[in-house]
Parts: C-alpha cells; sequence; structure tokens
C-alpha cells in the first residue's frame, strides 16, 4: 500500500467536488471564502479542480467531468492533498472513467497523494483501495474547514495536523460532541454549534485485548447500496463489474458510520444484511463503529452492533468521532492500527503520511 508524503508548510490543497457541485453555487461565496481562509492558516495554498465550483446541475450530470478532476489534480506535481468538498449520493458513477483509464491508474502510482474526505466519498476510498493508495476518511471542505462557528471545532483541527505530524497518533474519544445545524443562512457565520458533554466515550460492545489489521470501510448506506441499489438501480452492476466492495477482509479491521438521514434501526439492520452476505463481517480482524450524528439512535444501533458482534465473535469498539459525526478525526485506510479493548484505546502503528 503506497502512502503519501506528510504536509509541510507551503503546499497545496485542490477542492474537488466528486459528488454533490454544492460549493460552486453563488449562495456559498461566504462558506468558500471561510474554507480558504481556514486551509490557507495552515500554512497551505488552495486551488480548485477545473469543473469543482461549476454548481450543482452541472456536476450531477457530468460524472465524466467529474473524474477529468481527479485526473487532473494527479497529474499536478504541486498538488499535495485532494479535498473532498462534501459527499453526495452518485460518486460510484466517476469509477467506470477512472479504473479503465490506465494513464490516472499510472498516475496514482507514480505521483501518489492524500486524499481525505467521507460520506460518499467511500466510492473514492474503496477505488483506491483497489489502486493500492492510502486514503483518508476524514474532514470534508464544506462541513469541517467551512464550520460557520469562529473557529474550526478544536478536536477536528487537532486531527488535521497529524496529516503534518511524523507521530503515530493515539485516536482519543472527544469530550464534547456537536449537534448538527439546522440554520444554514448566511446571518448563522460566527454562530457555535449547539454542544453537549460526551457521556459514553468508546464502549466495547464485544471483545478483549488487542487486536490490529488494516482499516477498511465507510459510510453505511454507501458500502450497502453498492450491494442492494436503492436510489440508483445501476449501482450494484458498478460494484460486480469492477468489484469496488472488497469480500477478502480476513486482514481487515472495519469501520462503518452512518449519515445525516440518521437510518432507521430497520434500514440499518437490511445494509448489514446485505455486507452479511458476501461474507463482509466473517473473517474481519474487528470493528469500529462511528458515533452517530446527534446521537440518533444511539441505543438502537447499539444493540443492533452487539448482536452482530456476538454473531460473528468479533472485537466491536462503538461510538468513536469519525464521519458524520461532530467533531471528527482521521482514518487512515490501509494503514495499520490497534485497538486495546481492554484500556479502550485505537492507536495508529505508524504516522498517518510518511
Amino acid at each position: 500500500m503506497q502512502i503519501a508524503q506528510r504536509l509541510k508548510k507551503g503546499d497545496t490543497v485542490a477542492i474537488i467536488s466528486l459528488s454533490s457541485g454544492i460549493l460552486g453555487e453563488p449562495f456559498m461565496a461566504q462558506q468558500k471564502r471561510l474554507i480558504e481562509k481556514r486551509i490557507e492558516a495552515f500554512g497551505l495554498k488552495v486551488i480548485y479542480t477545473p469543473h469543482a465550483l461549476k454548481g450543482l446541475d452541472f456536476i450531477k450530470a457530468n460524472p465524466k467531468a467529474r473524474a477529468a478532476d481527479l485526473k487532473w489534480a494527479f497529474a499536478q506535481q504541486e498538488v499535495k492533498l485532494i479535498l473532498s468538498a462534501i459527499g453526495g449520493d452518485d460518486t460510484y458513477q466517476t469509477v467506470p472513467y477512472l479504473l479503465e483509464d490506465v494513464t490516472f491508474k499510472r498516475l496514482v502510482s507514480e505521483n501518489p497523494k492524500l486524499f481525505m474526505g467521507y460520506s460518499d466519498t467511500s466510492m473514492n476510498h474503496l477505488m483506491f483501495q483497489k489502486l493500492g493508495l492510502a486514503t483518508y476518511y476524514g474532514p470534508a471542505a464544506i462541513v469541517d474547514f467551512g464550520e460557520f462557528a469562529s473557529d474550526m471545532l478544536a478536536y477536528t483541527e487537532a486531527c488535521i495536523r497529524h496529516l503534518f505530524s511524523d507521530d503515530a497518533p493515539e485516536i482519543v474519544s472527544s469530550p464534547t460532541w456537536y449537534h448538527e445545524r439546522t440554520d444554514f443562512d448566511p446571518d448563522a457565520f460566527g454562530t457555535d454549534r449547539k454542544s453537549s458533554t460526551e457521556t459514553h466515550g468508546y464502549e466495547v460492545l464485544f471483545g478483549s485485548g488487542k487486536v490490529s489489521g488494516k482499516l477498511y470501510g465507510g459510510c453505511l448506506e454507501s458500502l450497502g447500496e453498492l450491494l442492494l441499489g436503492g436510489r440508483y438501480g445501476d449501482e450494484p452492476v458498478v460494484n460486480e463489474t469492477y468489484q469496488l466492495l472488497c469480500r477478502d477482509t480476513r486482514d481487515k479491521l472495519l469501520f462503518l458510520e452512518t449519515s445525516e438521514e440518521k437510518p432507521t434501526p430497520e434500514r440499518v439492520k437490511l445494509l448489514l444484511a446485505a455486507l452479511e452476505r458476501v461474507d463482509f463481517f466473517t473473517h474481519a480482524k474487528g470493528l469500529i463503529v462511528g458515533k452517530p450524528q446527534d446521537e440518533a439512535y444511539y441505543d438502537d444501533y447499539r444493540s443492533i452492533y452487539q448482536a452482530l458482534a456476538e454473531k460473528y465473535q468479533l472485537p466491536l469498539l462503538y461510538n468513536v468521532n469519525f464521519g458524520h459525526a461532530h467533531p471528527k478525526c482521521i482514518l487512515p485506510i490501509g494503514q495499520l492500527l490497534t485497538l486495546d479493548l481492554d484500556a479502550k484505546t485505537v492507536k495508529l502503528l505508524s504516522p498517518l503520511a510518511r
């Protein structure tokens, strides 16, 4: 697995719209400036891929252009981090244009870069795993760098700084969690999110001792719909054609989390059952489950995952700060991570980047 070089001051970040094109809408201008300011505060430069700011309608209608942007970003020597603007629901449509392009695959191999995002960006992470590039399930431009409050969420900011570091970080439970915003009006700029004290911390639902494995996973809805379809009937066809979802998880430490749609417990059971049918959990080393956004269905999800863990004798840590939860850490997909279930710790075995 190739690991890209860590960030340093003066490096360039390319923001890309691989799913939703909302960043290019006129009403996003103020938040766009805030994103740029926050990234520049890390000592980094900001550019946009050629179609990133074309808006919702163009991006929706042109998956080929979205794929072309990713090819473009990998061809730019100065770009060190490719940052997803935001998720969406149809990133899978870019996959044929990428995995059938020999030049793109060569660029990824010869010019590895940091690639980060979450939610529907899971599709791109799965693709990069096939290509042998370690990527990062972590903050996105709009939600995290464009946070409305006067400052970024401190926990998220600290985790981003690990991309500059040569230390192997421990992922700790945030003492505070934040609620999803309901007001996205420009007048809300400068207002803090509602916050709550973390009362659960990491919860061990099954297992003891230490377990290590290569991180692999994503947003539960994104992975499940690769198998079930749903909004797009051809999604399972794309998965079968390109074998996006890995079915040999024997060396994998899996991670899953639910989206801002806050799926019902019944929906979660359905999605997990689809993954069970392809033996996703059977031989895995363990499972990390993200904190549900706003703690929606917290106890219901907990019971569902506990039953799953007991069924497969699967070491499982619940309520970890990543994905759609606020704040969020960075999970390095394809890299080794160790869970100490007795101490309730999550530690990387190497720096996030080389």
